[in-house]
């Protein structure tokens, strides 16, 4: 089993797009597929399926920009992102889009087609939510790689025998034997095989080729990997024998997942913390940029708030305008973290930093910590991808782990910020995703302000011991379900609800006009 990492799958990664599950995702899934090409591509044929979310989306919400970017070998965060498509015609790379019948099975499925002068591969890959992948099949053969492992790909002919000899030569995590088309040993380790032992593989009688694929997530995975709970229940009877904080059980947690110390674990939280403070920063200096539908809109509430223009409530206007913010420097393509995604990367920091304004960075960063935990138990139980539960598993997210968070940040008992975390989901159960314009802008920023707004007020009902009468592991299953039930038009695919407006089409129709043919 795979558990959940809070660096790779919850809180990152950081990135630059409008949303991490097309194009963080894509990105990494064009950055595998390069290894697989050792680095050359002359010719892509990508195709979607019009059944799934990605035939109406991948290019206003970045799948598009992604993968470029992947098939160059850039960053998620890096700075040329914007002009990949560009960067690519100029590295002469032919690129071809097709919506066609691909055999739709999941809603976010990438199929691509790679070609160079030697050889031709075909990718099958899917975006899992909040940045994370899956590769399930390569050259018609199925696999599992999630891009948390040094992956070794030996293509064969005569498995049995090269897969003892790599027994008997070769350290590795796990070994799998992948039976289809093109028989494929995938070899999982934490470091790759050195040259002389791939040079005497190579040599071996029945192996084609030889590719070496590198990790694309910030913490791997290991053989007889163990985590001491995944959900609420098992945290809170792990807790009865050792007696640990809520920051103190997500540190641990971490540290036992990605086999970082307690330190690094903190340490590493501290510079997220660090880089969404700079978002918030940007944000409020002003941000613009031309493929986009909202000005920059905080920097005027922050004016109308210290002219005293708002309703008075220093707090609850300082976690609005730091989730506007920060949600403004994701639309103009500046850095900022997936928190669990892009597309709610708002509401969290926005909560936590806003509600954290005069204290120590310390408290900010365990706190932080605390929201991670929650946001492990959501992606072991349900999922952070809208195109699969809905804008609930986004926003709806962020809201429950910011709530956990800002109630242990003000003092709150670890009982009491469990049901802050419970009364902040249940309040956003059936959330639809409904983009606007195709971009990840409308209602994400209000929602994202809902969200960061619910947090803060299911903080100080749990605070006044507020009876949240569901236990937080019921709420996460209840919402996996419930976002199973809500139908494909209003789940990230533009096809329903505020998307088919008049005047949302309207908004998507002058967009095209200015992106040109």
């Amino acid at each position: 089993m795979s558990y959940p990492s809070i660096f790779n799958d919850v809180i990152g990664p950081v990135m630059r797009g409008p949303s991490s599950s097309h194009c963080a995702a894509a990105l990494r899934i064009g950055r595998l597929c390069r290894d697989l090409m050792e680095g050359t591509i002359d010719e892509v044929l990508i195709e979607f399926d019009p059944k799934g979310s990605l035939a109406t989306t991948h290019d206003g919400q970045g799948s598009d920009i992604g993968l470029f970017g992947g098939f160059l070998g850039w960053e998620a965060h890096d700075e040329r992102l914007p002009e990949s498509e560009k960067a690519l015609r100029e590295a002469g790379i032919d690129v071809k889009i097709d919506i066609v019948d691909i055999g739709f099975s999941h809603p976010n499925t990438y199929k691509i087609t790679l070609k160079n002068n030697d050889t031709r591969h075909r990718v099958v890959a899917i975006s899992t939510g909040g940045g994370m992948i899956e590769v399930i099949e390569i050259d018609g053969t199925s696999l599992s790689m999630a891009g948390d492992y040094c992956e070794t790909l030996v293509f064969v002919t005569v498995p049995a025998r090269v897969r003892e000899a790599i027994e008997q030569t070769i350290a590795f995590d796990e070994l799998v034997s992948c039976d289809g088309p093109t028989p494929i040993l995938e070899i999982k380790s934490r470091d790759f095989p050195d040259d002389t032992q791939l040079d005497a593989l190579a040599d071996l009688e029945g192996v084609t080729a030889i590719r070496k694929l590198s990790p694309v997530l910030p913490v791997l995975s290991r053989k007889d990997l163990s985590v001491p709970f995944t959900s609420c229940d098992e945290m809170l009877a792990y807790n009865e024998e050792h007696g640990l904080a809520l920051w103190e059980l997500a540190a641990a947690y971490e540290s036992e997942r990605s086999g970082l110390s307690v330190g690094q674990v903190v340490a590493k939280m501290g510079d997220i913390v660090y880089i969404m403070r700079a978002a918030v920063d940007r944000g409020l200096e002003g941000t613009a940029y031309t493929d986009r539908i909202l000005g920059s809109q905080s920097p005027n509430f922050e004016r109308q708030m210290k002219e005293k223009r708002l309703i008075e409530g220093d707090t609850f206007n300082r976690v609005i305008m730091y989730t506007s913010a920060i949600m403004e420097v994701k639309s103009s393509m500046g850095v900022i973290v997936a928190a669990p995604t892009a597309g709610s990367c708002g509401a969290l920091p926005g909560a936590v930093l806003g509600v954290g304004e005069g204290h120590d960075r310390e408290e900010i960063v365990r706190a932080m910590l605390i929201a991670g935990l929650i946001g492990v138990f959501i992606a072991t139980n349900a999922t952070f991808a809208a195109e699969v539960g809905g804008c609930q598993a986004e926003c709806g997210s962020g809201s429950g782990m910011a709530a956990a968070a800002i109630t242990s940040l003000s003092g709150g008992t670890f009982e009491q910020s469990l049901a802050a975390a419970s009364m902040a989901l249940q309040n956003s159960l059936g959330m639809i995703c409904d983009p606007i314009g195709n971009r990840v802008e409308a209602p994400c920023l209000g929602r994202n302000v809902q969200a960061a707004t619910n947090a803060l007020s299911c903080t100080n009902m749990a605070l006044a011991d507020y009876d949240h009468l569901i236990p937080l592991d019921q709420v996460i299953d209840t919402m996996d379900k419930v976002g199973s039930s809500i139908v494909p038009e209003l789940r990230c695919t533009s096809l329903g609800g505020l998307s088919i407006t008049p005047a949302a089409k309207a908004i998507e129709s002058k967009l095209g006009e200015i992106e040109g043919p």
